[in-house]
């Protein structure tokens, strides 16, 4: 347990990116979209708006959200960009949660 007058240092760098990973994994339509990618592997934003019935930019906001938290990876085949998931951020991010989660009971 913790003294009301202890310190507590933050690495701002890291609250930061752990923030952006949170923010990312928070909201329904990212989180359809990541379980759609996960059931291709890699697919393009195209199959993602046509498939899930979205429009472009709303997909392309979301992705761009997915992106800078390096949350997806993305590779250009030609004029496309192929997204794939990073298993091992978004394994790291939920067992957080789960441990934080585990802490409060």
């Amino acid at each position: 347990m913790r003294k009301a007058k202890e310190k507590i240092n933050f690495n701002q760098e890291r609250l930061d990116n752990s923030t952006d990973i949170l923010r990312a994994l928070a909201h329904p339509l990212r989180i359809k979209i990541l379980s759609f990618i996960d059931q291709n592997d890699e697919i393009n934003v195209n199959k993602i708006y046509n498939t899930l019935d979205l429009e472009q930019s709303i997909t392309s906001q979301h992705l761009s959200v997915l992106r800078n938290a390096d949350v997806v990876h993305t590779n250009r085949e030609g004029k496309f960009v192929q997204y794939s998931i990073d298993y091992t951020k978004v394994d790291r991010a939920v067992q957080a949660i789960k441990s934080f989660l585990q802490a409060e009971n």
